[in-house]
Formats: structure tokens, sequence, C-alpha cells
């Protein structure tokens, strides 16, 4: 009986113990997408007749529009096999060579406050044809199955960070682009 008198009273004291306990509110974690947009534009055409000694005005701008993360801006620049014969031209300030790459590549890190702006790739927007270039050279352009000097120019970017605060490097972020 005193074994049952003394869980009866256990059971009742226990019964008026009160826990505290609570709860927070819930917060929902939503990743979204992120992205780099880039993009290669020219006003002045892409077909030019050289006259040796003139300039001719190119204007390529390379601009990483809006929304995009921040970035490495690439401008690559291949050169048909006889365009040093022909023409010449000087990169335009603010682009770094890609050391270590068989390409001619440049780079630029585009910050936030830098999205949307237009980098010119070329200096002054423009290239010289060269004052030596002869009438017999110009006469062997117009030969059968001869091609014509050429520059080709494409732009590329890759994020600036590999994880919080720590940023690829130039060349990793170039690997990042190529295959």
């Amino acid at each position: 009986m005193v074994l049952a008198l003394v869980l009866l009273a256990v059971c009742a004291v226990s019964g008026t113990l009160a826990w505290l306990t609570a709860k927070s509110d819930t917060v929902v974690n939503t990743f979204t997408t992120s992205d780099i947009k880039v993009e290669l534009k020219e006003t002045t055409g892409t077909e030019y007749k050289m006259i040796p000694g003139y300039t001719i005005g190119k204007d390529p701008k390379a601009t990483v529009l809006e929304g995009s993360e921040e970035c490495y801006l690439f401008v690559k620049l291949d050169k048909s096999t006889n365009f040093d014969d022909y023409l010449e031209y000087t990169i335009a300030d603010g682009w770094t060579k890609l050391d270590g790459v068989t390409d001619t590549v440049y780079y630029r890190k585009v910050l936030t406050k830098d999205i949307n702006t237009a980098y010119s790739v070329l200096a002054n927007d423009q290239v010289t044809v060269k004052g030596s270039v002869t009438k017999e050279q110009m006469n062997a352009l117009d030969a059968e199955g001869v091609a014509k000097p050429t520059l080709t120019i494409t732009a590329y970017a890759s994020q600036l960070y590999k994880s919080a605060g720590v940023e690829f490097t130039a060349a990793e972020a170039w690997a990042n682009v190529t295959p």
C-alpha cells in the first residue's frame, strides 16, 4: 500500500510539472541561379579596303551585361597567317596579355561597378595598313585561292571567384572557358 501511495504521489507531481519549450520561426533558404552574359559588338562593319599607310576604323567592344556576376573578361584575337604582312594594331588600355597560352588572349577583371561597360578591344578603335605594303602584295591577294588578311575577335567571361572571397587566377579562369 505504501508503494501504491508513493506511485500515486509521483504521478501527481509529474503531471503538475511544466516544461519550458519553444519553437523558432521557419527560415526558408531559396537558392537562385547566377550567370554571366557577355557580348561583342562592332559598328564599323567587317569588310575593309586596304590602302598602304591608311588607318581603318574598327571598334570592337566587349561588354559584360547587366545581371552578370563579377568576372574575368577575355578577348581572343585570331590573326590569319598573312595578317602581320599587311596590318598592325595595338590592344586598348586596361587589357593584360595572358601569358602561358599559345593564343593571343587578353583579360581584365570586371567588378560589379564595371558591369555594362563597353570596353574597346583595339587602341583608338583602329587597325593600320602597313606603309610598307607593295602593289605586288596587294595584287597577290587577288589571285584565286589566296586568303585575305583577317582578324577574328571573340569575347569570353568566367566567374571571378572560385569560393567566397577566393579568386581564380586569370589562367585558371581562362581554362574554365576553353575546352
